[in-house]
Order: structure tokens, then sequence, then C-alpha cells
């Protein structure tokens, strides 16, 4: 019996490190090439960081880089939201007129292609641009085709999170004079915080990951990492992008862990003071 235990922990390691390895793995060796001398990718040619230095010196490849991360920020910043409002649509109101079609539009984008957003955004612009005062081509046609797109993975998240929620706080806060909008703030809004956090977190990387619609939208001076990338690939992998790759993964790796250690202080400050209102009670 024991070594059945001890085998299956065996595998499960085994199977776990194979998972991890297989995800990682790539981006350690991108990383550790970034200081490769050879220009050539699977060539070592030595200890250098010099593609760093031209990774400065390249205009085009930053501009691109600060396009994305500036559509990508404000994307994750609006789809959180408006996913926010329509959770709150769809889980708090119950019964109103066309739910379930508003459900399906919301979740639609979830299994439309790509290049079907892309291609209806354009025309919408194209068609409808001066009214809005949006140009068809540029950085804020992609923002709010990115929008569009990464909306609904933030409802589904925070909708899947709200479900959970205990409205019996909200009732007895209500109970004790609280007004909804203090309500939502003071106690709805700081439990679903992780939820808002990993929603913005889920908008910001498919923002920032995307080509196909990105491309459809992308003008003269509205150029995304991901486009100028798939483009220079063409003619060969520069060791550049494995610079900027690898300033971009320790940038949103440190960004990461500074949300999760204020989300984890957050939540066991909430712990604490629910903990000494119960000893209070009590």
């Amino acid at each position: 019996m024991m070594r059945a235990s001890r085998g299956g922990r065996l595998l499960g390691g085994s199977v776990l490190a194979l998972g991890f390895g297989f995800l990682y793995l790539p981006i350690l060796l991108l990383m550790v090439y970034s200081f490769n001398a050879s220009r050539l990718a699977t060539v070592w040619g030595g200890f250098s960081t010099k593609w760093y230095g031209e990774l400065v010196r390249d205009r085009q490849l930053l501009d691109a880089a600060w396009v994305s991360l500036e559509v990508a920020f404000w994307t994750a910043c609006a789809s959180t939201v408006l996913g926010t409002m329509a959770a709150m649509a769809m889980v708090r109101m119950r019964r109103f007129p066309g739910k379930t079609l508003f459900g399906a539009l919301i979740t639609a984008p979830l299994v439309m292609p790509e290049v079907i957003i892309g291609l209806s955004i354009l025309l919408l612009l194209v068609s409808m641009g001066g009214v809005l005062g949006i140009a068809p081509r540029g950085a804020v046609a992609i923002w709010v085709a990115h929008v569009t797109f990464t909306v609904s993975f933030v409802t589904v998240v925070i909708s899947s999170r709200m479900q959970e929620l205990d409205r019996s706080l909200e009732e007895a806060a209500m109970d004790l004079g609280a007004t909804p909008l203090k309500v939502f703030f003071q106690i709805t809004l700081p439990i679903i915080a992780p939820a808002l956090a990993s929603g913005w977190l889920l908008a910001f990387t498919l923002s920032l990951d995307d080509v196909v619609i990105a491309s459809f939208l992308a003008g003269p001076s509205s150029t995304t990492l991901p486009i100028k990338v798939f483009s220079s690939v063409r003619l060969g992998i520069s060791p550049k992008i494995n610079a900027l790759a690898t300033v971009m993964v320790l940038a949103v790796s440190v960004a990461a862990l500074i949300g999760w250690w204020l989300l984890s202080r957050s939540e066991k400050r909430r712990l604490r003071d629910t903990q000494l209102a119960l000893q209070r009670e009590g």
C-alpha cells in the first residue's frame, strides 16, 4: 500500500515537473539566449549584453512596445469596469427583458474567431467612424476592438466570483443603514477584488498578445509589438527580440508579484477585521 502511494506521488511529481518544464523552459531559454553574443539563435557564442544596447537604440521596436503596453493597459481598465457592470447585471438582476440575449452577446467573443472581430470592427469604424469620432486605423481603433474582445473574459471571471458571494453580508449592512453604493465599495468590492485583479491581468495579457485583430486596425504610427515581431521573424529571429521579451517577462512578473502581495495583505486585513467584529459581538 505504501509502495503504491509512493509510486503515485512519484508519478504525480514527474507529470507536474514535465508540465512546468513544457511551459517555462522555452521562456528560460529565451532569457538565456538574450545574453548570447552570437547573432544566430541556435548557436551559443558567449555571454554578452550587447543586444540590450541594440534594443535601446531600436526606436521602432521600442515605439511598438510602448503602443502595445498603452493599449493593453487601457483595454484592461475598460474591460474590468464594463465586465464588472455586466457581471452584476447577469448575477444580481434575476429577471429583465432580454437577459438571455444579453448573456449571449456578452459571451459571444469567447467563441468568435478573432478574424471576424477584427474585420467587423474595421467595417464599423469605416462606416461610422466619422459619427463616432474614431479613425478606422490607429491605437484608439485597436483599443475599441480589444475591449470588445476581452470584456467577455473579464465578465466570466467576475460573475463566477459574484455567484459565490454571501449575500447575507450585504443584507446585514443595508439593515444597519448603509446605502447600496456604500455596500458595494466597502463590502462587495473588497471581496471580489481578487477576481477583478485576475480579470484585469487576463485582459491585459490578451490585448498585449493579440496579432490578428490589431493587424486589421493598426496604422502607420500605431504598430503593436506582436505585429512588429511577427513581421521581423520572416527575416530571421533577432536577438533583440529575446532581450525585449526578457525585459517584458521580468516587468510583468514583478508587477504580478506586487499585485499578489497587495491582494493577500488586503485579504488578511479583511479576515482580521471580520474576526475582531465577531469577537466584539460575542
